[in-house]
């Protein structure tokens, strides 16, 4: 595919930099994530006509379907690699084959709390009280980091959670003089437990001493003509760099990624086709979520700066509506929004720049009834009808259509996509939750206090599935026959679900 102005315009502005890039379709759709050293040289070759001969099918696939991209600069080329890992598994592009299964990076976990602390890997993070170092993109650097930790700092290596006497008659770590053997009293706990917070210390990035002596250490072997030694020191030093160096952690898409390269320039376009007086800072979209009248909900979503301001989303469960009446589900959501925010708010900054209402003229409408009743018809608002991606504005009977291409139409497409995105994702909530409720409904004599007890204890039936008849009868309002009598009813649910 031959690059158009518009790629040209993007690539112009692509920074010879490391970081990562998102290839997208005519709809916006991430279908490629990709990693580079350097972002303008790796992005660029997309669109070299000459290059295209040794391409595969589907790689001129990928290309053929490249409307627009996106890109995220970092510090290295390992934190490329991390974020990569996080947007191919936040997005699942189709064009994608790595990282589609749930491995995660190593990391290195350390709990204190246990009476004599060891240090182990793991790929998951879990809320268990422990410490937790990485992730690392380098397998192999990390092992050998881990492996020299315990030999600098004298630390256990064997798996028993609580080692014994008879575990320290088989730990190869103790009769190579590697660990100091707390398990059978050779040093105290806290002796012990100052080792593993050097430990700590180092993996926190206090490692130059460290570095410093290896390196001492490698130059005396290379003298003494030690090469063997000399050489097992360079691979430990160029693991530790590897382990030692700064990444971000990117436990989520992080909020710096544009939605463009240049989001300012679609906040500019965009005020300049609304004929607003100045690019909308704050933008903030509504949608309704409902099936057949049940479980009608709205999201709204606020994007600062052309990106998501996931603080500021909220969701409403309609307490007004009954049946399916879209109409009434965006007035009730905007004048509950409105006039919670007049409340607890005099500042004007607090209200957005411009309403974004997923709809056309009839959901616009009843969202600018309710701005007029709360005396706030000042602020912009527009609908945005998704079949021929129509612009409808206040007191202006024709929609505005803007090109495909248009960097402000891909903008307000965005904000709309994810109101929707928040509010379907409300919605099947509810209705799993109520599906999951609906089956205590079924058993005999259960009543409202009751089923509310169990799902205040446990949370969930699949939950108390899972709990033991002590943990059932301790509820209030249960004995040992009626959680005898519930794990019963519940077993045999599960049964019949499965076949």
């Amino acid at each position: 595919m031959p690059a158009t102005d518009h790629i040209h315009s993007l690539l112009s502005q692509v920074p010879h930099k490391p970081g990562v890039y998102l290839m997208k379709d005519r709809f916006g759709t991430v279908i490629y994530v990709g990693k580079a050293r350097d972002l303008r040289r790796r992005v660029s070759q997309y669109f070299q006509t000459s290059r295209r001969r040794g391409w595969d099918l589907k790689f001129n696939a990928l290309v053929d379907a490249i409307h627009d991209f996106d890109i995220h600069q970092v510090r290295s080329e390992a934190e490329a690699l991390l974020l990569e890992n996080k947007l191919i598994k936040e997005y699942k592009p189709r064009y994608n084959i790595s990282f589609k299964d749930d491995k995660n990076f190593l990391l290195i976990k350390v709990n204190l709390n246990d009476p004599i602390p060891r240090f182990t890997l793991t790929r998951l993070k879990v809320d268990d009280g422990a410490q937790y170092y990485g992730p690392f993109p380098s397998g192999t650097a990390v092992y050998r980091t881990l492996n020299l930790l315990r030999q600098r700092f004298n630390l256990r290596g064997c798996k028993p959670l609580h080692p014994t006497e008879t575990d320290y008659k088989h730990c190869l770590y103790a009769h190579l003089k590697v660990c100091t053997a707390p398990c059978i009293g050779n040093v105290t706990q806290d002796q012990y437990g100052l080792q593993v917070k050097g430990a700590c210390g180092f993996l926190e990035g206090q490692c130059v001493e460290l570095l410093s002596e290896l390196e001492s250490e490698m130059r005396r072997a290379s003298v003494a003509q030690e090469f063997e030694r000399a050489a097992k020191l360079r691979d430990f030093l160029e693991a530790l760099r590897h382990t030692s160096k700064r990444t971000a952690r990117f436990e989520r898409i992080p909020y710096s990624l544009p939605t463009t390269v240049i989001p300012s320039r679609d906040l500019e376009e965009l005020a300049r086709v609304l004929g607003l007086d100045k690019p909308p800072a704050r933008i903030e979209g509504f949608d309704i979520s409902n099936i057949s009248g049940t479980f009608a909900v709205a999201s709204l979503v606020s994007f600062i700066g052309g990106r998501p301001d996931r603080s500021n989303y909220r969701r409403f469960r309609m307490k007004s509506v009954t049946g399916q009446n879209d109409f009434a589900c965006i007035a009730e959501a905007v004048r509950r929004r409105y006039t919670r925010l007049r409340r607890e708010s005099e500042k004007v900054s607090a209200f957005p720049d411009l309403i974004l209402i997923d709809g056309g003229k009839g959901q616009l409408n009843a969202a600018c009834v309710e701005l007029i009743k709360l005396d706030l018809k000042h602020i912009p608002i527009i609908g945005l009808a998704k079949e021929f991606e129509e612009i409808y504005r206040p007191n202006e009977k024709q929609s505005l259509r803007l090109a495909p291409e248009s960097g402000a139409l891909r903008l307000i497409q965005r904000v709309r996509d994810e109101s929707h995105r928040f509010a379907n994702t409300y919605n099947a909530q509810l209705r799993l939750k109520k599906i999951s409720e609906s089956i205590l409904d079924e058993f005999p004599g259960i009543g409202a206090a009751r089923k509310s007890a169990l799902l205040k204890k446990f949370g969930s039936v699949q939950r108390l599935r899972l709990a033991t008849l002590e943990q059932i009868a301790d509820v209030h309002g249960f004995g040992g026959k009626a959680a005898a009598k519930l794990k019963v009813f519940l077993e045999a649910r599960s049964v019949v679900k499965s076949v």
